[in-house]
């Protein structure tokens, strides 16, 4: 079911089988997406490893990460834009860039408690009754219902993750970094560009992605332009040419040795292996 709105708000809720791959929304800008997992144990596969989660885990995902399921036999998914959700002003920790989606931890996922259950499957229920309205009325409906579900788990996340125990201006800083580099990444590409943004030392930056985080300052920005490199040979007709300069980089070369480095074969093999 999709929801478009009049400014390019989008807005999906599906069911996802077996066999399903979360792959890159080139269409989307920046989409957002929950997966919540109705099998006894969902099999998902990301960055080369399989996870497995239990029955009514939920995932919270960036247009950062690409994933396989690999077996689930019902996996629920929203999906939506910064269009739709970021035209409100939010909370900080409920916002877009909030600790769901850009926190220090990799892949942040929870697990739904079971006096928690019911408020969940009745969102859900609503959201389906109201993906079937066509009012002007159900773009306001569509987003307050989701704020509530993203508060619901953002209560769920920081308690499982013993949030309350970190110390909150540091975690926000690590998060608006990390947004920062999803939003900047072909323009930006030193950590001391982000410092300067964030009226930071890149010295401070680095200890704190140390103590919160098990990737460096600079190793954020290196991944965002990987996937984004193999994005593009993967979904695209650019040459290497056009693909290093979308990237930033001053030539072929520069763009060809850090994609070798980081893959460990060329960007022209990639996409012939393709």
């Amino acid at each position: 079911m999709i929801f478009i709105g009049q400014n390019n708000e989008l807005f999906f809720l599906n069911t996802l089988k077996r066999s399903t791959q979360i792959t890159y929304d080139k269409d989307i800008n920046s989409p957002l997406t929950f997966l919540w997992t109705k099998d006894e144990r969902s099999i998902i596969y990301y960055e080369g490893n399989e996870i497995k989660f239990k029955k009514n885990t939920i995932i919270c995902l960036t247009d950062f990460y690409n994933i396989d399921i690999r077996h689930c036999s019902e996996l629920r998914s929203i999906k939506f834009n910064r269009e739709f959700y970021c035209i409100l002003d939010h909370d900080r920790e409920v916002s877009c860039k909030g600790i769901l989606f850009y926190g220090a931890k990799e892949l942040p996922t929870f697990q739904i408690p079971t006096n928690e259950l019911e408020k969940f499957e009745v969102l859900w229920k609503m959201f389906e009754i109201e993906m079937q309205s066509k009012d002007d009325m159900q773009l306001e409906m569509l987003q307050s219902m989701l704020k509530i579900f993203i508060i619901l788990c953002t209560r769920i996340y920081k308690k499982q993750n013993s949030f309350s125990e970190l110390n909150t201006k540091e975690t926000d800083i690590v998060r608006e970094y990390n947004y920062l580099v999803e939003i900047y990444f072909k323009t930006k590409h030193t950590v001391h560009d982000y410092a300067d943004m964030l009226n930071k030392s890149p010295k401070t930056l680095s200890n704190l992605f140390a103590k919160l985080s098990n990737r460096s300052p600079l190793q954020i920005i290196q991944d965002r332009k990987m996937l984004e490199a193999r994005r593009m040979l993967r979904y695209t007709d650019k040459t290497i040419k056009e693909i290093a300069y979308d990237l930033g980089f001053e030539d072929i070369q520069t763009f060809s040795r850090f994609f070798k480095k980081q893959e460990s074969i060329s960007p022209i093999n990639f996409r012939n292996n393709l």
